[in-house]
């Protein structure tokens, strides 16, 4: 499997990674503007393209992809290698200055959580009316100038992929290959797809911003199949 960006010129997830131990109601508003610092390489970026983690009451790391836990943030690059720095270093536990207890498939639950969160974006879209689902129906909003974006399945036969890959860049409109098309139909209630085509707005937006940090997470890491 593939995972490519192209272009022309929580329930269950967030039981599994802890965020259940924080007390119901107890959320934080999602701040889109200030930079932060990666513990791992020190760089300074948007919160955008970075990943915030927290350490519950009990000292458990919980990701908190959606930026909505309280405590103190602790950020880091979506990248494995800087994962799995920040654990070898124990970095966690020196940021927030008290023991973490830090899971060892942490890279795979953020991978996990990410994943079912640009999904249920993708849903999101779906429901708004902006997503056109099939061969016919994104070319057709790929022609119209009405795409802004191109999900194609990467478990898909490469013909028809290339053929829309080539209509997306005649029109300046990003691919992004990163699903199998069971993930895609189940999201916008088929039994799978293999094209999306989406349009320009807010949860589009999002929804790349999200792809953007999973697509970096799942290339820096040497083990994954989605290459």
């Amino acid at each position: 499997m593939t995972v490519a960006v192209m272009s022309s010129s929580k329930p269950k997830a967030a039981s599994k990674s802890g965020a259940g131990k924080f007390e119901a109601g107890r959320t934080r508003r999602r701040e889109p503007t200030a930079p932060r610092r990666c513990l791992a390489s020190g760089e300074v970026r948007p919160k955008r393209e970075l990943l915030r983690f927290v350490v519950a009451p009990d000292g458990a790391l919980v990701p908190d992809v959606a930026e909505r836990l309280p405590g103190r943030g602790l950020w880091l690059s979506p990248r494995r290698d800087m994962i799995d720095l920040a654990c070898a270093r124990n970095l966690f536990a020196k940021a927030a200055k008290a023991p973490v207890r830090v899971p060892s498939d942490l890279a795979e639950q953020v991978a996990g959580l990410l994943r079912r969160r640009c999904l249920d974006l993708l849903g999101l879209v779906r429901r708004g009316g902006q997503a056109a689902c099939g061969y016919e129906a994104a070319a057709l909003w790929l022609s119209g100038g009405k795409a802004a974006l191109l999900l194609q399945a990467v478990d898909a036969a490469e013909g028809g992929r290339q053929k829309l890959r080539a209509l997306a860049r005649a029109h300046d409109v990003p691919v992004i290959e990163i699903f199998r098309a069971e993930e895609l139909g189940r999201a916008l209630g088929r039994d799978a797809l293999v094209h999306v085509a989406l349009a320009g707005g807010g949860a589009t937006a999002r929804l790349n911003e999200e792809l953007a940090r999973l697509g970096a997470l799942v290339r820096s890491d040497p083990q994954s199949t989605q290459r």
